[in-house]
């Protein structure tokens, strides 16, 4: 008997395994040069199935040398057009060509070329995708009821994080390494399994990384150029949930029952975002709402009657333009990381359907501020109305959404009006932070904080946070200015800054993208101004400060452009000049009795602190 198999059953290794069972023992099978080439050029491009379908001739050159079956290579090997035509059917015809040729049994899993075959006149064993039970792969040995993880790689001892979302821990599962061949021989069992589990499938496949689900278990597979080498790595749920069973949940069932329906769901990974997501699409579903999901890949684990999709052609748009002409009540979106995602979830929130986003994030404002950077900020209270915010599988806070049109309360009144977005502690009921928009920049500041109560002096704590806070005000602004730079701290995250004049515009930016940028790093309300409004003593006449050594006193002179150290006893002299027991500087005393400095220099504001500090000026003739 001869046999022709093509591509899909090479790949899936289907064709050895009936050899094994006693089927087509002395058969001649023929292998097109055509399947060389695609399985070839499928592994060249670092995709799993290539090298899964070359295992697979391997195994049968085997099975020729011991003379189990005869292996004939024939035909042409095809050009580059036709390998790259290969999705269009090229390829397909060439190995259906061979099968007339040789008058051959034509062995396909693949249903349209079955199909096409038969309508060409070959014989053809259509093998239809294996339902019923399946012997256990040979990762499962690696898993036990407590296993979350299992992380394979070549020259390394294999490792699973066992446990649970609150207590987790990598345990060494043995003590040798893995080697290559081991790894080779698991991927090819993983992609044979996902071509004929019912409930499996290749989810993504690129070059170097091919990710498979079969049933609850993820599994990705990695190999050179992407990784390092070759490493498997499968995941699988830890638990499935009710929402009951969350502290909080009558608070997210009232809100999707009723009309707030656009929650975010935020958390850092691992924390139990997906498994709340599950919990409440079970709850909808089970509440007569039609719900779908989209996720790029699919692991969320929910009944039949919710069906999950993924990207079409591609794009999470098309997908979306699907889902809106079937109407579902609620959708949700797993894994939001791209701006298109932000955008997407934004409109079908707009359209009508109730959204429920899963985003990582390490804290509520990090989640939200993501969306205010890619969709309108008017409308953000239109998208979201609650986030929840998930840690080691538990509900931390539920935030409230609200949108005014103020002053931002956390920088003072000095700010006119504008859109303001409130995030608050639906528990206290306090408001968390504020997000508000100033020239251009998105900022992010914390909610009003309580008055301290009055007293004399403030606590020792808030004056060393003060301190902190100065410094590091003075660092950033120091970045844009040459001259000092005096900061007034007003309370914990407001601050006045006094700075020359000249320095002004660069310290603001252009738009004010310099001191929004610094708002928004260190979360304090900055006002610049300039050092001509400062009211305090900056040009006055000095009172007589301690007599220099030849008897006389010196006063201090500041005007717009300089300093002037007066001691007529000293003209003519080289002076050493002292403040306290410190020495800061040499000079001449001019002819005039004056030592003159540049307001702005370093020397110059330091001469102006100390003196304002009560230090004594002196000088010493050398």
């Amino acid at each position: 008997m001869k046999l022709v198999p093509d591509t899909s059953v090479v790949i899936d290794g289907r064709i050895t395994s009936m050899i094994k069972k006693g089927e087509y023992k002395q058969a001649t099978i023929i292998i097109p040069e055509a399947v060389i080439a695609e399985l070839e050029s499928q592994a060249n491009q670092g995709r799993e199935i290539g090298f899964s379908g070359l295992t697979e001739l391997q195994e049968l050159c085997r099975m020729a040398g011991e003379g189990i079956i005869d292996l004939q290579f024939i035909g042409e090997r095809p050009s580059l057009d036709q390998v790259k035509l290969a999705s269009g059917g090229e390829i397909d015809a060439l190995i259906r060509n061979a099968a007339l040729a040789h008058d051959a049994k034509f062995i396909t899993s693949d249903i349209v070329q079955a199909e096409v075959a038969k309508a060409k006149g070959l014989d053809v064993l259509y093998l239809r995708p294996q339902i019923g039970d399946f012997s256990p792969l040979g990762i499962d040995q690696f898993f036990d009821e407590h296993t979350i993880a299992v992380y394979l790689k070549e020259r390394v001892p294999p490792v699973a994080k066992k446990g649970t979302l609150k207590e987790m821990r990598l345990v060494n599962l043995r003590d040798d390494p893995l080697s290559e061949h081991e790894l080779r021989v698991m991927a090819q069992e993983i992609l044979e399994r996902a071509k004929r589990d019912p409930d499996g499938f290749i989810e993504l496949e690129k070059r170097g990384i091919t990710i498979v689900q079969i049933g609850s278990l993820r599994i990705s597979i990695a190999r050179r150029p992407f990784s390092d080498g070759m490493e498997i790595t499968a995941v699988r749920p830890i638990v499935d949930i009710e929402l009951d069973a969350y502290n909080m949940a009558d608070v997210i069932k009232d809100r999707i029952l009723g009309d707030q329906r656009g929650l975010l769901i935020a958390g850092p990974p691992g924390a139990g975002k997906s498994t709340l997501a599950q919990s409440i699409a079970m709850f909808l579903a089970d509440h007569s709402f039609v719900v779908k999901t989209m996720e790029a890949p699919r692991d969320l684990q929910v009944p039949d009657h919710i069906t999950q999709y993924t990207t079409l052609d591609g794009s999470m748009a098309n997908t979306a333009e699907v889902l809106l002409l079937v109407r579902p009540d609620f959708v949700i979106f797993d894994e939001m990381r791209k701006n298109e995602d932000f955008r997407i979830f934004a409109d079908m929130r707009l359209a009508g359907v109730g959204m429920i986003g899963v985003e990582h994030a390490m804290r509520a404002q990090d989640a939200l501020q993501r969306f205010v950077d890619r969709v309108d900020f008017s409308v953000i209270p239109q998208i979201i109305n609650t986030i929840i915010f998930v840690s080691v599988g538990e509900i931390t806070k539920i935030y409230d959404i609200d949108f005014s049109f103020r002053i931002p309360e956390s920088t003072g009144s000095e700010m006119p009006m504008r859109p303001v977005i409130t995030v608050i502690d639906h528990t206290t009921g306090k408001p968390e932070f504020e997000i508000f928009r100033f020239e251009g920049e998105t900022i992010v500041m914390p909610g009003q904080r309580a008055e301290a109560e009055p007293g004399p002096e403030p606590q020792k704590e808030e004056k060393i946070a003060w301190k902190l806070a100065e410094r590091e005000i003075q660092r950033e602004i120091g970045r844009f200015t040459d001259g000092y730079v005096d900061v007034r701290m007003q309370s914990d995250n407001k601050a006045v800054v006094y700075i020359d004049d000249r320095d002004v515009p660069a310290a603001i930016g252009k738009g004010g993208k310099n001191v929004a940028s610094i708002v928004n790093k260190l979360s304090i309300g900055i006002d610049i101004r300039p050092r001509s409004e400062l009211e305090r003593q900056e040009v006055q006449q000095a009172e007589p400060a301690e007599a220099a050594p030849g008897g006389g006193s010196i006063r201090i002179r500041v005007d717009k452009k300089q300093l002037s150290i007066i001691d007529p006893e000293n003209r003519g002299k080289i002076v050493d000049v002292f403040a306290g027991k410190e020495y800061l500087f040499t000079a001449t005393v001019d002819d005039n009795g004056e030592i003159h400095l540049a307001k702005n220099s370093s020397i110059a504001q330091e001469m102006i602190r100390r003196y304002n500090e009560g230090e004594v000026i002196r000088l010493k003739p050398v």
